[in-house]
């Protein structure tokens, strides 16, 4: 295989709509296309509101949009500081084994290295095989013990609305 050169920016306000298309595409090789209820307006006010949220990283391959990150900064208890959890990692399928993904995250990890942070968090699909093994020959550790609970906005209402508790 020819190498391929690789570039990797921060997003700008322009590239919110291929952001989502980007997550559409992710959602439906995760087969959860169904839970995908973002909009353009979600994506620009999350990354680039005045209370933004979230950063992301755009991925070209022969400066073709190949893929992307999406992070935002969290908080470790155990680590006494600040960490990035990684909520999205995607490089479209004609684009993967260029070394992209690996890109992508090193480029997350140096920024949660600079900014002296504690940890760098994501979840992997226990049926992706691919991902977990690539993530082992990085270093990371597949948390077997752990599992990541969930309230939806149904659910987060319903909990919110509970003036007492019984």
């Amino acid at each position: 295989m020819t190498a391929q050169p690789l570039l990797v920016r921060p997003a700008v306000e322009s590239d919110c709509g291929l952001l989502l298309d980007l997550i559409r595409e992710l959602a439906r090789f995760e087969q959860l296309e169904h839970e995908v209820e973002a909009r353009e307006a979600d994506i620009h006010a999350a990354l680039f509101g005045p209370q933004s949220t979230a950063e992301a990283l755009i991925g070209l391959v022969d400066c073709q949009e190949a893929g992307f990150a999406l992070f935002f900064t969290n908080y470790s208890t155990f680590a006494g500081r600040a960490g990035i959890y990684l909520e999205d990692l995607y490089v479209r399928p004609a684009f993967r084994r260029a070394g992209l993904g690996r890109r992508l995250l090193w480029e997350v990890a140096s920024i949660a290295h600079f900014r002296q942070c504690g940890r760098m968090d994501w979840s992997v699909l226990a049926w992706n095989s691919g991902a977990i093994a690539f993530y082992e020959t990085i270093g990371a550790r597949i948390l077997p013990d752990w599992r990541i609970a969930r309230l939806d906005r149904a659910a987060l209402a319903k909990l919110a609305s509970q003036d007492h508790w019984v």
